[in-house]
């Protein structure tokens, strides 16, 4: 899918260099034989962050879907917008 806003674009790149950093602190945090709690609690902060991302992505193929013409099987592109939607949870 190409995003054509680059607002969404530029949102969605910061989202995911926050997400890359909060990774490798994670993984300093192992190395470092951190407490299990608090690896648990950043691991919880990626997940969440990581499915706000996803959350924006799906709105984006959302809208799209929305403003081009209509597809030839409308009802196939939105069985396949809310399985993928289904795997985010």
């Amino acid at each position: 899918m190409e995003l054509r806003a680059p607002e969404v674009k530029a949102d969605l790149i910061a989202r995911l260099h926050r997400i890359e950093g909060q990774v490798r602190g994670v993984e300093k945090m192992v190395q470092e034989d951190r407490e299990c709690g608090a690896i648990l609690q950043q691991m919880t902060a990626i997940r969440s962050a990581m499915h706000n991302a996803s959350l924006v992505l799906a709105r984006a193929y959302a809208e799209r879907c929305m403003l081009e013409p209509a597809p030839a099987d409308v009802d196939a592109v939105l069985d396949q917008l809310i399985a993928t939607l289904k795997k985010l949870e």
